[in-house]
């Protein structure tokens, strides 16, 4: 039974609800069994080393803007006129595009700035607030408003941060505030909108000095990873520490044990990090999880040409405990500049990255073309499967995130200072791709719900309903509806990505194959921040396509 496609828990239920249903209806199906990767354009003209799925189903993807000349041309004649930028004053090529997930087309954006190795968060309104980058755009505010035409573009606001902000990471706050921690240099906070006010204490930065300790000859402390916590306060990890800040006070709540294993983890030697979902049907826990990396003075050999082999050790810390306690695992592959996501089922994708080597021009080799699917509730031994391998390497400046229909979208990777795309082992890669997880085989379209309706608007702690389609219905008991915030994803960190399973209430029959549901919206701002969310519903572990939803 092993060679089964259909897991044992829901092979058994089938025979338990549907005993009509054989064993040998569901054996042939076995094609998906480890995913499915297919090529969406070929080129997009730029490479994605950012990319932000926005509430309209459509993605911001950029790059940099120091390079030289991309691939792909502004509109009507444009040209952007920069005399600060270091490689082209005068530039009429796209740095950024717009790439719609329906059409599977792409439009030119007009970006004058420098956002390399930036920052973003969605703010309640639906725009990306995009913040930091290199040069020019060290300390600019960029947003995008998605609109119903094509005439969106980008706004800057050229010098509105206070610090400098490369490598930083971003994170929307209860109150619809974006909090922008880090950078290179830079051992301090600030907020999004700012306080106007030159004599409010809230319209600098903050010292945060334990970015300042754990600070290495390599850094390993660049884009933290930062998750909003059930309590209000922010996990902040870097290289192999970590803390619970109070942001309101700037003070330090706890700081917790150190990761057993002292591979750093933060970037350059870039692991990744996730905020397991967050179950309202139970008492409220908090659990991350962090992956790969790469060994102390990895990238000090890197430079040196000794490509030292990256870490396969996972960490969980269930930091809602009494005495949080790290508990180790170890993935079947060894990865550094992986990208850990939340899947519509509340399983973790890691994907792109190497096996040996570190982030940075050249550092990298050995990529690791196979995802690994990590199921957090699975015992131990049945926790980590590979999937299958895509036929395109995904290295340094690689970037992938969870679109509505359940599909991992997967772009960039340039390891080089330029595009360059001949007389190199791994060419600067323009394309975009998408990887289906096994849930979106085709053999589970009778167990796959349909939304039919429902409210667009959720409130805190109010109870709605939807109805949903399903052919083959099993068992409320296999049932959930899941919430999931779209991440802003560069350098191996999906920033603001969280999941929270909602408080099912109750489900009644309609017709034979509908069905109505009630359940309650997140209890609090602290467990869902205000903005736009893809709600799913999951039946026997197959999930829906996700609807967008606002919370507020």
């Amino acid at each position: 039974m092993s060679n089964l496609f259909v897991p044992i828990s829901l092979l058994s239920l089938l025979i338990i609800f549907h005993p009509f249903i054989t064993t040998s209806e569901i054996l042939p199906f076995r094609n998906g069994r480890e995913g499915e990767w297919r090529l969406l354009r070929p080129s997009i003209g730029i490479s994605a080393m950012h990319m932000q799925l926005l509430h309209d189903n459509k993605v911001v993807a950029f790059d940099r803007t120091d390079f030289g000349p991309s691939n792909l041309s502004l509109p009507g004649g444009r040209c952007r006129y920069d005399s600060n930028d270091t490689s082209l004053k005068v530039d009429c090529t796209a740095h950024s595009v717009l790439y719609d997930v329906e059409m599977n087309s792409f439009r030119p954006l007009m970006v004058q700035t420098d956002t390399w190795c930036s920052s973003g968060a969605m703010s309640p309104n639906g725009s990306l607030i995009q913040t930091g980058g290199f040069n020019d755009g060290d300390r600019a505010v960029r947003v995008f408003t998605p609109c119903d035409a094509d005439s969106c573009d980008w706004v800057e606001y050229p010098s509105y941060l206070s610090q400098r902000r490369w490598y930083a990471t971003n994170q929307i706050l209860p109150d619809g505030r974006i909090i922008i921690i880090g950078g290179r240099r830079e051992f301090n906070y600030e907020f999004y909108p700012k306080n106007e006010d030159p004599y409010s204490a809230s319209s600098g930065s903050f010292w945060l000095q334990f970015l300042l300790e754990t600070r290495d000859e390599s850094e390993n402390n660049l884009y933290p990873f930062v998750h909003l916590l059930p309590d209000g306060n922010l996990f902040i990890f870097a290289n192999t520490r970590s803390i619970s800040l109070d942001y309101n006070h700037n003070r330090v709540v706890k700081e917790f044990r150190p990761i057993p294993i002292s591979d750093p983890r933060n970037y350059p030697s870039s692991g990744s990090s996730v905020l397991l979902p967050i179950d309202e049907n139970k008492a409220v826990e908090a659990e991350i999880m962090i992956c790969g990396g790469a060994p102390r003075g990895a990238f000090t050999q890197a430079s040196q040409g000794n490509f030292v082999r990256a870490s396969s050790s996972c960490g969980r810390l269930r930091v809602s405990d009494e005495d949080p306690r790290w508990v180790m695992e170890n993935m079947p592959i060894a990865r550094v500049m992986g990208d850990m996501l939340l899947l519509a089922t509340g399983d973790v994708i890691i994907i792109n990255g190497v096996e040996r080597g570190t982030a940075g021009w050249e550092l990298g080799q050995s990529p690791v073309t196979r995802p690994v699917i990590y199921r957090p509730n699975g015992s131990p031994d049945w926790r980590f499967s590979v999937m299958a391998a895509s036929p395109r390497p995904r290295l340094y400046h690689s970037t992938a995130i969870l679109l509505a229909d359940g599909r991992v979208l997967v772009g960039g990777s340039n390891p080089h200072r330029y595009y360059n795309f001949t007389d190199v082992d791994y060419p600067t890669d323009l394309s975009l791709e998408a990887f289906s997880p096994p849930y979106l085989s085709i053999e589970h379209k009778p167990f796959q719900p349909r939304i039919l309706s429902m409210n667009e608007i959720l409130m805190l702690g109010q109870p709605f309903s939807l109805t949903f389609f399903v052919p083959l219905y099993l068992s409320e008991n296999i049932l959930s509806i899941r919430i999931v915030a779209p991440s802003f994803t560069t350098h191996s960190l999906a920033m603001n990505q969280r999941m929270v399973v909602l408080k099912l209430v109750g489900v009644s029959r309609l017709t034979p194959d509908s069905y109505n549901l009630t359940a309650v919206g997140p209890s609090t701002a602290e467990i869902a921040p205000p903005g736009y969310y893809m709600l799913f519903v999951v039946h026997a572990g197959i999930p829906s396509r996700g609807s967008w939803v606002k919370i507020q």
